[in-house]
């Protein structure tokens, strides 16, 4: 997981699920193929991500990745702390801290454990946004499944998989944070216009993780392959699937988006053993499998696209 630009957010006209207009070019790419080449565009940026650690390590890579992406949102739009009274203002810092942390952990993670099995891990915590407060029984069908998961990757009576436990712990934290982050850009949402919450709250992420990742990088950070790879993994991470996600968004129900965002952990899985040869086995597999199911019924339930993550590099 880093931070994505903030996600689109669908015209009224579109929110009950038809979409406007489903004309297209013969040789234009379906929405649902706009939104799967997103995901695997972000966990490509991830895998690339993961081969800077050892130049810069995973801080020094999250300080690039999110600092890339908060020169790109300062360009797009100049945010304005005056005018905003104190709550917003702390509401967009602790915003920001959450999307630092989240992607901080995340990085952390991927550092010790495979891709596929972090982005797993971490779908915990959407998952849990998603059915929280609900009294549907079937959302207890899917905390079940998800909790199989997890179950399925911790070592139980001696059994399972040679997981390092503080990988599997940052993936977790990564979720929790995630969930945070999206309670509170809902919450930013509100009181900032347009994109300024986030270009706050990155501005404030990148100034957290700046000792952090300086600690970690040093002047490695200033070498021009590691900017150019850091300025490739923000692209793949955050410009790239906003864009793609924004085109689909205007064709495609939004019932079908989350339904199709849910995949993500099954194609961490398929880039992880594509791009960095980690392969997984079939109990991490199943994992995978259980995970994604819960987060396809929970995203088919609430009829609503997938939470929040241009912010992230997940």
């Amino acid at each position: 997981m880093l931070t994505r630009i903030a996600r689109p957010k669908p015209h009224p006209a579109r929110r009950g699920g038809a979409p406007l207009d489903r004309r297209r070019a013969p040789l234009a790419i379906p929405p649902e193929g706009l939104v799967l080449l997103g995901v695997g565009t972000t966990q490509l940026g991830s895998a690339i991500a993961k081969g800077l650690f050892d130049a810069v390590g995973p801080a020094g890579t999250v300080l690039l990745r999110v600092g890339i992406a908060s020169l790109m949102l300062l360009a797009v739009g100049r945010p304005r702390l005056r005018g905003h009274a104190r709550p917003a203002v702390a509401a967009a810092v602790l915003f920001g801290l959450a999307l630092g942390g989240m992607n901080f952990a995340f990085y952390g993670a991927i550092d010790r454990i495979p891709l596929g099995v972090a982005v797993t891990l971490e779908f915990v915590g959407p998952l849990a946004v998603a059915v929280a407060g609900s009294r549907r029984a079937l959302d207890v069908l899917w905390v079940v499944l998800a909790g199989a998961g997890i179950l399925l990757l911790a070592p139980i009576g001696g059994v399972g998989l040679d997981l390092d436990p503080v990988g599997v712990a940052l993936a977790l934290t990564a979720g929790a944070l995630w969930a945070a982050y999206i309670l509170l850009s809902a919450r930013v949402g509100r009181v900032f216009p347009a994109g300024e919450g986030l270009a706050i709250a990155m501005v404030v992420a990148t100034l957290a993780l700046l000792p952090w990742g300086i600690a970690a990088g040093g002047r490695g950070l200033l070498a021009p392959g590691v900017l150019a790879a850091g300025l490739g993994v923000a692209l793949l991470s955050s410009a790239l699937p906003y864009s793609l996600e924004l085109a689909a968004l205007r064709r495609l129900p939004t019932r079908v988006f989350g339904v199709l965002m849910a995949s993500e952990p099954a194609i961490a899985a398929v880039v992880g053993l594509a791009v960095l040869g980690e392969g997984l086995a079939p109990r991490a597999l199943l994992a995978v499998a259980l995970v994604t199911a819960a987060t396809v019924g929970a995203a088919r339930a609430r009829g609503d696209h997938s939470p929040d993550r241009s912010a992230r590099v997940g």
